[in-house]
């Protein structure tokens, strides 16, 4: 089936009653241009207008990465060229016997693949030819005819290994987190050699973010430049001018920082990284994991229980050797939290301890069920910026050991400091992230640093 990307959008027979309206222009120009296709003189305005080029392409680019707003139908055209890239680019001369040329679509996490595969199946299902293409189908992924097929999967750069790939879309990049770390730097690694041999192309589609990451890194370097990577820059209402003003309105009202990323398509310039990434590297002792007990030395621990969720309910124990905090074990599970205290208590009976400091927001539970245990819980004076401000204060003067924990140290690297509506720091993990073991660490650091530190008050040791 031979068509341009254009054609595919406008014709009838084709997706010409989706994409073939004024609401998708902006879409129809952008990508024409992505394809290398003449563009009419309004279309290479609205062009170069949202990739701040001088001059319309003149051969098709192999990557094209949009900053474009909420709701500008991002998903819509992921899917779109997902089908276009399986169905209508013929790769079997360059196939090996067996081999699939495989179109894959990344998206941030397991329910934003389903949805946009469930855009795909339709998109397929509903046209009679593309229907006939089809050769099996299941929830993750559809094989045609062709020697083609497109799969969906979530952000882990393990799960792009081994495939030969005709084109790879990837969805919301900007906000892609595993385990607290953003894996955008391995994936994009992983798919190049996977796209060389048939050439395909590369398509990142998100919302802005932070002014880090790969979609912030391409932006920087190629955006308004006569570059072979093609970059975009839109907000919402450009790509979809059927939103409604007052939605975006609305939010401005709410939070005009995070307004300006999510529909405005802006970076954000109030959110940085709180650690130095080297910082945490420089902190991090090879081995062991877990320090075993050691007669003499004081122990102290901090906890950050969770009620049940995707949260981990984590402990981290240490001791103070000098001016330095040592880490000695931290540790993170999920399941009945009644169990999990009870395992975390005998935990800390093995390295002395009993007394924990906690979180102030758990409410009593953990205080009640710590104490069934003998192990007495008491809560933490300081809140959780005050935690990870004194962490913070900790690792900046050499004074901490950390774990060799991959995960501990990815929710780490990933701690935001934002610059709240009143002009004060908020220190949290982003979006789809979590940071229960940095938690626990950083309640540690600060208890074992507190001066003035009296048996009554908050002594760890038996």
């Amino acid at each position: 089936m031979s068509a341009t990307i254009l054609d595919a959008m406008t014709d009838r027979q084709l997706f010409g009653g989706t994409f073939g309206g004024d609401s998708f222009a902006a879409w129809r120009a952008l990508l024409g241009g992505f394809y290398g296709l003449p563009l009419a003189e309004t279309e290479a305005g609205t062009f170069k207008a949202i990739t701040g080029r001088a001059e319309t392409p003149q051969e098709a680019a192999h990557e094209l990465w949009l900053a474009v707003g909420r709701r500008g139908g991002k998903s819509h055209v992921a899917g779109l060229l997902a089908i276009y890239e399986a169905c209508f680019t013929d790769h079997r001369d360059k196939l090996a016997p067996g081999e699939v040329a495989t179109c894959m679509v990344i998206a941030s996490d397991r329910r934003q693949a389903r949805a946009v595969m469930r855009y795909i199946s339709g998109l397929v299902n509903e046209n009679p030819m593309l229907r006939r293409m089809v050769l099996r189908e299941n929830s993750e992924a559809i094989e045609f005819r062709n020697r083609a097929a497109i799969e969906v999967h979530t952000a882990s750069h393990r799960a792009v290994r081994g495939y030969t790939l005709s084109a790879a879309i990837l969805d919301e990049i900007a906000f892609w987190h595993v385990e607290g770390a953003n894996p955008d730097v391995e994936i994009i690694a992983a798919l190049r050699p996977a796209l060389a041999t048939l050439g395909g192309k590369l398509v990142a589609l998100s919302s802005p973010y932070a002014r880090r990451g790969v979609l912030w890194n391409q932006y920087r370097r190629h955006f308004g430049h006569d570059s072979p990577v093609l970059v975009a820059q839109a907000a919402s209402m450009t790509m979809n001018p059927t939103l409604p003003q007052r939605v975006i309105d609305d939010a401005m009202k709410d939070d005009a920082a995070r307004a300006c990323a999510e529909y405005l398509a802006q970076f954000r310039s109030d959110i940085a990284s709180l650690i130095d990434p080297d910082l945490i590297e420089q902190a991090t002792r090879p081995k062991p994991k877990e320090l075993p007990f050691a007669r003499g030395t004081s122990y102290r621990a901090f906890t950050d229980p969770a009620g049940g969720g995707q949260d981990e309910f984590t402990v981290a124990v240490g001791h103070r050797d000098g001016d330095a905090v040592i880490i000695d074990a931290v540790r993170g599970l999920h399941g009945s939290p009644a169990e999990i205290a009870k395992e975390y208590s005998e935990f800390l009976r093995t390295y002395g301890i009993k007394r924990v400091v906690g979180d102030r927001y758990a409410g009593r539970w953990p205080r009640d069920e710590f104490q069934k245990h003998g192990v007495v819980y008491e809560v933490s004076e300081l809140d959780r910026n005050g935690l990870y401000l004194e962490m913070l204060a900790a690792m900046n003067s050499g004074c901490v050991e950390l774990p060799p924990d991959q995960k501990l140290s990815r929710q780490l690297q990933a701690l935001e400091r934002r610059t709240g509506r009143s002009g004060r720091d908020m220190i949290d993990h982003p979006p789809g992230g979590h940071d229960d073991l940095a938690n626990a660490v950083a309640g540690l650091v600060a208890s074992v640093k507190k001066p003035n530190h009296t048996t009554s008050q908050t002594e760890l040791r038996l």
